[in-house]
């Protein structure tokens, strides 16, 4: 009854955020729309108040004109007199028609922009129910039942699973953060760049156009950049490409550099240590060590860490050790801090692979962390 109470609970809720996607997909698009039409109604307003101060002069010519053959009626004849009336009377209602036109131009102008800024809200806020439901349906369908057997009590449970989703949650929006911020900025820029060439090849030739052709690939490679970058971040593609060891020491080398504070030492000892292993435990040994150094990088205010890797033909054991300020163990484990959901993750990582961790740390004296790893290495 529950699962059948639950798959409910998870078609409402998934059903609800489509319905919200669509909403805000719906607004964006209307919002686009009508971008272009304010632009439109501006180019359209501009060209109107050209022509109007044009009619203004042409009209006050006119009324000068029907001025003079008024006061001097007896110089000009029926059809002068006439002409004068005619032109002056007809430049006034056509003055009069275009300012009517311009008014309704420039009402039409403030209802889009009034409009715009009520898409803007609900497409932000239809953004904002979508990634918040998003978390929802996460947990909803998270198999917390195997975390629960590894976790101590229910309290825990439910924090540790609330903790995985803030996590990704967090992951996904800088990662979408990054690339609208970065690669997306970029092509943005290159479009325009490229609408900017045709322009210049048109208007100054051949020489200025192939001089914006060399900056625009300047932003192209710099797009690639990026991409590449955020690629690293999400998964090291030296992982796949040269394995566990060499992308190790290349983390190592690169997070001290960008940490500037802190000596890391990478060894890595053992018979098989250039040999490749299977991807799940490449995969897990690498977070592992990421995880075990960021937490010292973070808390242990250590000036060194050193981490070791020794493969053999039976087990991998890796030790990652800081001299830093260390910290309770037994307060660690009860509180639910950022600190002890970090051993936790750690933890369930070692137990999927069959091994075992071993932490042993003391105020003032710094962090010892072992992984130990059984592994058929033939």
């Amino acid at each position: 009854m529950l699962d059948l109470i639950l798959d409910k609970m998870i078609g409402t809720v998934a059903g609800s955020k489509d319905e919200i996607f669509k909403i805000g997909e719906n607004s964006r698009q209307q919002y686009e729309s009508l971008v272009e039409e304010l632009k439109d109604i501006k180019i359209q307003v501009s060209k109107v108040i050209d022509e109007g101060d044009k009619l203004e002069i042409q009209a006050r010519l006119a009324r000068n004109r029907l001025s003079q053959v008024s006061k001097n009626f007896r110089e000009f004849s029926e059809d002068e007199i006439r002409e004068a009336y005619e032109k002056a009377h007809g430049l006034q209602v056509e003055h009069t028609m275009l300012q009517q036109h311009e008014k309704q131009l420039r009402d039409r102008r403030d209802d889009l922009e009034r409009r715009l800024l009520g898409l803007q809200e609900i497409i932000e806020r239809s953004e904002a129910l979508v990634g918040q439901i998003s978390v929802v349906l996460n947990y909803l369908n998270s198999d917390l039942r195997q975390v629960g057997m590894l976790l101590e009590d229910a309290q825990q449970k439910q924090d540790f699973g609330l903790r995985i989703i803030e996590a990704q949650e967090e992951e996904r929006k800088r990662v979408s953060r990054e690339i609208h911020d970065g690669p997306a900025q970029m092509l943005a820029s290159v479009m325009m760049r490229s609408e900017l060439i045709e322009r210049i090849f048109r208007e100054r030739g051949t020489e200025e156009g192939f001089k914006e052709i060399k900056s625009l690939k300047v932003n192209v490679r710099n797009a690639l950049y990026e991409v590449r970058r955020i690629i690293y971040d999400l998964r090291p593609m030296a992982l796949d490409d040269l394995g566990l060891i060499p992308t190790l020491r290349k983390y190592m080398d690169t997070i001290e550099e960008y940490n500037g504070k802190t000596k890391i030492l990478f060894q890595s000892i053992g018979t098989m240590e250039d040999k490749r292993l299977p991807p799940r435990f490449e995969v897990a040994l690498f977070r592992l060590a990421q995880e075990a150094v960021t937490n010292a990088l973070k808390h242990s205010e250590a000036s060194e860490i050193s981490v070791k890797v020794e493969v053999t033909c039976e087990s991998i054991t890796m030790v990652i050790k800081d001299n830093g300020k260390g910290f309770n163990i037994k307060e660690a484990k009860g509180n639910r801090d950022k600190k002890s959901f970090g051993l936790i993750g750690m933890k369930e990582r070692i137990d999927l692979l069959g091994g075992k961790m071993t932490i042993d740390s003391k105020i003032d004296l710094g962090t010892f962390i072992m992984f130990q790893v059984p592994f058929n290495g033939n």
